[in-house]
């Protein structure tokens, strides 16, 4: 049995933490290709906010990446088999920031709080 806690299949959303207050909020939503030991490489897309219309907008080419688990930098959330990567989108839903697909499926991002 693997001891592997991210395997090839799964998805995940992931929040890259930003180390100044300038820093570009981005987070990237894929499917699993590869992982070993820390490293893992995901096929998806990467969200990128916009400061002046207060939005995520998702880059519309699939890109394959590879992050490193072994430090806080990531805020990393496992996502359900079913949810569809290609069609998350993110709204504010009673004033918290979420994110959802068209099957239903929604994460709350809480790490930003409440909106004004």
């Amino acid at each position: 049995m693997s001891d592997q806690v991210v395997k090839c299949g799964d998805k995940l959303h992931v929040i890259t933490r930003r180390l100044f207050a300038d820093d570009f909020r981005r987070h990237f939503a894929g499917e699993v290709t590869a992982a070993d030991g820390s490293f893992c490489q995901l096929q998806g897309y990467t969200f990128v906010h916009n400061s002046s219309t207060n939005e995520f907008r998702r880059r519309p080419e699939l890109r394959t990446r590879i992050f490193s688990f072994a430090d806080a930098i990531h805020i990393v959330n496992k996502l359900p088999s079913q949810v569809e990567i290609s069609s998350l989108e993110y709204r504010f839903v009673e004033k918290r920031l979420v994110v959802m697909d068209k099957t239903g499926f929604y994460l709350d991002i809480n790490e930003f709080g409440l909106t004004s």
